[in-house]
């Protein structure tokens, strides 16, 4: 039986900034650690054998599955990075505060941004110190400028389709430490989310969500190991 763990990463300085992160490479707090050795102890608790991990390029969810594989003793296990685990790209938004944000362009934009399905924010300027055309991890990418989370998922789906999707046909428990947005578009994929719903499904940070699937990849079971600090999927239990 396939078995897929979804770990969003700790907490990151930006987090805890409350700025507009995406894919700004930022590293965990001293919380988001902990978070992250806490997500392994609970896979470790839970008994479960990993055969492989999936994350982003950046810092924050790489450190993550480290931390929870070696939480878990399973440091050895191999692991596939790939930017299109990235987390949602925040265009112009990308390194602003959110509260600040809000008092220039109102609550309710911002909100509409941040949370409506198929709106992006402004795009990233021409100009702007977190354009990463130049970065060696996305030579030869197409990058977006812009995300919404319908276009993030655009992105995650043939990830998930080459690389995800065959290694779970063939019965492998796979470990993948993201991000909210990319894991939440993961979500939408395998469940079958609406559009409307999708939006207001949280996944907290450095909670494994495991989840137990048929051969054809349709999901029997999920659930939260710490449920104290779990949401109910639309349709599942926590």
């Amino acid at each position: 039986m396939p078995i897929l763990i979804l770990l969003r990463h700790g907490q990151s300085q930006w987090n805890l900034e409350d700025r507009f992160t995406g894919w700004v490479d930022v590293d965990l707090t001293p919380q988001g650690e902990a978070e992250a050795l806490r997500g392994g102890e609970l896979i470790k608790a839970a008994g479960i054998a990993i055969d492989r991990c999936c994350t982003s390029v950046l810092t924050r969810a790489i450190r993550t599955s480290w931390l929870a594989l070696w939480a878990a003793g399973q440091a050895y296990v191999p692991e596939t990075k790939d930017w299109r685990l990235n987390e949602r790209h925040y265009g112009g938004l990308t390194g602003l505060n959110k509260a600040e944000t809000a008092k220039q362009h109102g609550a309710e934009q911002v909100m509409i941004w941040r949370r409506s399905y198929d709106v992006p924010p402004p795009e990233l300027a021409a100009d702007s110190p977190f354009d990463f055309a130049r970065d060696r991890r996305y030579a030869g990418a197409a990058l977006p400028r812009t995300e919404s989370l319908k276009t993030t998922l655009d992105r995650v789906r043939p990830y998930w389709e080459d690389e995800i999707a065959p290694r779970l046909a063939a019965d492998e428990t796979l470990l993948v430490a993201a991000h909210g947005n990319s894991i939440r578009a993961i979500v939408k994929l395998l469940f079958g989310v609406s559009d409307a719903e999708i939006v207001g499904v949280e996944i907290p940070t450095g909670n494994p969500l495991v989840v137990e699937l048929t051969a054809s990849l349709k999901p029997t079971a999920a659930r939260y190991l710490d449920g104290a600090r779990a949401q109910a999927l639309p349709g599942h239990t926590k």
